[in-house]
């Protein structure tokens, strides 16, 4: 486990899951590309009795996938010592020749069973959901088995397993949600494969990539960021340039549907109500859209939230996925770019303004590092954007993250990426005062503003940087 960055919280759920002797039914999910496979072999490759992976439906759509998903699971079976001579017709028979095959190797010490990209397996009218049920009720619920299932549809293994109300409900004992790495675990990472990025570049592959492994992974030693960036997206052979539409056409039932929906929320950054959504995609608003929109939720691209204020009428969806953003903002739809774009264009006015956007999304992604620099990390808050009815964000009452504390205190934050420390001038002082006399007047009487300014290096002395009550850097944000 040695090639494993962070994840010390899952490694030891799942050890201690493998050590028990009852029967554990565990289901792993997460954004696709965020390590999940990798984690399971790393920690249970050695003790699997049988491993087997769905096949991708994207290059399936013309053929019987059921039956050549079936003769996958079969040479699986051969694979791990199965004696069975006949590929299975149905996953009934399927689950049986496993049944068949785990009491052959069955020698009293524990049984790990991983079933990869299950959703997969679960193709239309496939019987998968059934097979399954009867495979864990009927036999396995019973034994001293650890089956632990993973798949990047999270809207699926939410409904189907997780939240099931038919024969699965409340079987699924153990569940982890993998997590995209922090910006600390992006450091360690490439320290790990030897490569040299400061603070500064690494906060800026987060506003492009995320903290995603897979990505994170073709970055090369000896190239800058942007000579990294242009290889991944804007080079003749880019690694991630189809990338866009195999997340959502593998993840997804109704692909097409779903990315007209994020390249919309990609246009606004406050994002939009359910109702602005139907009517400027055409998806009709019934019960498809709201299946859609909380598949994108449930899969990490997309937040649902209430802004400061508002009611649930007001709900908003925004897209958060870093990559997602990145792609639609300056890949897709570019009909021809130069090999070496970002390189070129690094310190371009476009992508100054995007940065300074992006780092908020950062922000949002690190509120924990915010708190515990701010020193409340054990005060009870939540958090929310404020946009004010009637106005919009050239009057400066747009604000993208308040920290509503219990004690009494908002934290009106201010994120700002600079290349040096952030000064504050006589125009922004003013800006930032009618923001706070603003919501002030949408607070009870007892509580109070704290402005907070969260930027790269610091804050500047000069006569108006007293605006801000409190200040946390980029190294804050990597703790």
């Amino acid at each position: 486990m040695d090639n494993i960055i962070g994840r010390t919280t899952e490694i030891a759920e799942l050890n201690e899951l493998y050590n028990r002797t009852t029967a554990e039914l565990v289901a792993i999910y997460g954004r696709r590309r965020v390590g999940k496979t990798f984690l399971i072999n790393e920690v249970l490759e050695d003790r699997m009795t049988f491993k087997h992976a769905g096949m991708s439906p994207i290059d399936g759509k013309s053929r019987n996938l059921l039956k050549e998903q079936l003769s996958s699971f079969y040479f699986s079976l051969k694979k791990y010592g199965s004696d069975v001579k006949k590929c299975p017709t149905s996953w009934l028979e399927a689950f049986f020749y496993l049944e068949m095959l785990l009491q052959k190797k069955d020698d009293g010490s524990r049984q790990v069973v991983f079933l990869d990209e299950l959703p997969w397996l679960d193709t239309p009218r496939s019987g998968f959901i059934s097979a399954f049920e009867a495979f864990w009720n009927g036999w396995a619920c019973s034994r001293n088995i650890m089956v632990v299932v993973c798949g990047s549809a999270n809207s699926w293994i939410l409904d189907e397993l997780i939240n099931n109300y038919g024969g699965l409900y409340g079987r699924v004992t153990y569940e982890i949600k993998l997590e995209p790495f922090s910006l600390k675990e992006c450091e360690e990472f490439f320290q790990k494969k030897g490569i040299q990025l400061s603070r500064y570049d690494i906060v800026q592959s987060y506003m492009i990539i995320g903290g995603i492994p897979y990505y994170l992974n073709y970055f090369n030693k000896g190239k800058s960021l942007s000579q990294n960036i242009d290889s991944l997206f804007f080079s003749r052979t880019a690694k991630l340039k189809d990338e866009f539409n195999r997340l959502f056409d593998s993840a997804f039932k109704s692909p097409e549907d779903i990315k007209k929906i994020v390249m919309l929320l990609g246009e606004r950054h406050s994002g939009y109500t359910r109702k602005e959504i139907a009517s400027k995609t055409g998806i009709e608003g019934s019960g498809n859209l709201s299946k859609m929109l909380k598949a994108l939720v449930a899969s990490d691209f997309v937040i649902k939230y209430v802004p400061f204020g508002m009611g649930l009428r007001d709900t908003r969806y925004k897209l958060t996925d870093p990559f997602c953003l990145f792609y639609l903002k300056f890949v897709m739809g570019r009909k021809s770019l130069s090999n070496d774009f970002w390189t070129t264009n690094v310190d371009s006015q476009s992508v100054v303004s995007w940065r300074g956007i992006a780092f908020e999304d950062v922000c949002l992604y690190h509120i924990k590092e915010i708190k515990a620099a701010l020193g409340i990390a054990g005060v009870s808050s939540n958090q929310s954007s404020w946009i004010a009815r009637g106005r919009d964000e050239k009057e400066g009452l747009q604000i993208d993250l308040l920290i509503n504390r219990k004690d009494n205190v908002v934290n009106m934050c201010e994120m700002k990426f600079y290349s040096e420390d952030f000064a504050v001038d006589k125009n922004y002082y003013r800006v930032l005062l009618s923001r706070v006399n603003a919501l002030r007047e949408h607070l009870p009487k007892k509580a109070i503003v704290h402005s907070t300014l969260v930027t790269t290096f610091g804050l500047k002395y000069n006569e108006y940087f007293g605006i801000f009550q409190k200040v946390v850097t980029m190294d804050d944000l990597f703790k």
